[in-house]
């Protein structure tokens, strides 16, 4: 047998079952520390994606932004614009929530697109450009309210009451959660199964070489912050449906849980490994984590900081010694 023909594993495959991994071991842990809590059952289960539907979102926009070799600090800014404008419209303007919702969503698309365009043809650095984009958000959401707008149309209460999946009983899964299944889904799709996705891949691993292939790397690098932008948007969407309120301070430092639970998730942030369904598996992980310290009941919730960037470094180590001794190879 040849051994220097056997195929090595992309580094995809190895970065999501070292997540895989890790989620397994956190969740048989937590299981079995809290069994006479019943953490180990279907609704606890449901309530990690019910309870982190917006983080969910949010991230998958994330993962192509970082896939592409860029990252994306507008997030927690345009959450909170859009949650604020949106009770703006709904309770002081008496606009109906389905005319309001496409606004909000296209004013965070635009964000995005504005922020795409000045990283690529102006040659600005994704950082500052995205902080500035933060910032932005931030103020223009506190010109707006600063302070908490409670909502309470009737469409929020049918989506919350009614626009659910029976499981039988009185399990079910709430609309929030369709939501963030629904975009990991789609997400997962485009990723893996549309030229867009592929160019992504392929700008973040190489992009000078993706630019000799005559790709459309700057058609598809404004395409990734547009698309980070509107999950964005939605993600304050899904926050204020799961409270019931905007608030122009929501979402603060919710771009650094996404960039965590990307990495968490097994994508490197140098760009062109990873993927949106390892990302399901990052948030879940920050699940896990929060939960288990509300279970526990004793501990302040900054343990919960402090679990995370333990793995955060654990994984960032992991990330450069594979690539470093080229146990992996890249793929899309």
């Amino acid at each position: 047998m040849n051994l220097a023909a056997i195929k090595r594993p992309s580094a995809n495959v190895v970065t999501l079952l070292a997540t895989i991994a890790v989620f397994v071991l956190l969740y048989g842990l937590a299981a079995a520390r809290y069994h006479d809590r019943n953490f180990f059952t279907l609704p606890v289960f449901i309530d990690f994606f019910r309870d982190n539907a917006y983080l969910g979102v949010a991230a998958v926009g994330m993962t192509f932004v970082i896939l592409s070799g860029g990252i994306d600090l507008s997030v927690g800014g345009v959450v909170g614009l859009t949650g604020i404008l949106l009770a703006t419209m709904i309770e002081q303007k008496n606009m109906h929530p389905g005319v309001a919702m496409p606004i909000v969503l296209a004013i965070g698309t635009l964000l995005g697109t504005l922020m795409g365009f000045m990283i690529h043809y102006f040659q600005l650095a994704p950082f500052f450009v995205t902080l500035a984009g933060m910032f932005l958000a931030r103020g223009l959401a506190l010109v707006i309210s600063s302070e908490s707008i409670g909502l309470d149309p009737p469409l929020f209460l049918w989506l919350t009451e009614h626009a659910v999946i029976p499981l039988g009983g009185r399990n079910r899964i709430p609309f929030v959660a369709i939501v963030f299944v629904a975009v990991a889904a789609i997400g997962i799709f485009v990723a893996r199964c549309t030229p867009f996705g592929r160019n992504t891949y392929a700008i973040g691993g190489n992009e000078p070489s993706a630019v000799l292939m005559g790709l459309p790397v700057g058609r598809t690098k404004v395409g990734v912050y547009a698309l980070s932008g509107f999950c964005s948007a939605l993600a304050g969407v899904v926050w204020s449906l799961s409270l019931w309120s905007g608030n122009a301070n929501a979402g603060s430092l919710m771009e650094l849980d996404a960039i965590a639970a990307v990495v968490l998730g097994g994508t490197l942030l140098s760009g062109g490994v990873g993927s949106v369904f390892g990302t399901v598996f990052g948030v879940l992980i920050l699940a896990i984590i929060q939960t288990s310290l509300n279970f526990e009941g004793t501990l302040s919730s900054w343990w919960t900081k402090i679990a995370i960037g333990m793995l955060l470094l654990a994984f960032i180590t992991m990330q450069r010694l594979l690539t470093k001794l080229g146990a992996v190879r890249a793929s899309p």
